[in-house]
């Protein structure tokens, strides 16, 4: 992280027992840990803000891209009277037209036509 080697890390503990010295060194050292603690638990947090709020962006541009299609799928297919209530269709099972649209009957020979 900051690139430190053996030789400056004891340069800096032979500085710490020297300045501090060896009877408050212990307690320089707990404080000094509860700082970086309090340091990495902040950093934790900022980031954990920072992807909720780009997991939310992107939450609602999937939901926007969502509403979008929707809409084009019900202007393209709008919805027929002719078909069952999905509720009713159990897994598995294929929807289809219950009977075609009158208009559509003659149209379509009668060999091509679906079973009642």
């Amino acid at each position: 992280m900051f690139d430190i080697g053996w030789t400056e890390l004891v340069v800096i503990a032979v500085v710490a027992i020297v300045v501090i010295g060896p009877k408050d060194l212990p307690r320089a050292m707990r404080a000094v840990g509860q700082w970086v603690g309090k340091v990495r638990g902040m950093a934790r947090h900022f980031t954990l803000g920072i992807e909720n709020m780009m997991r939310e962006a992107e939450l609602e541009e999937m939901d926007r891209k969502w509403r979008e299609e929707n809409e084009r799928i019900l202007r393209d297919f709008p919805s027929d009277a002719n078909y069952p209530d999905p509720s009713s269709v159990e897994d598995g099972q294929v929807m289809l037209p219950l009977e075609p649209p009158a208009s559509d009957i003659a149209e379509i020979p009668p060999s091509k036509r679906p079973l009642p």
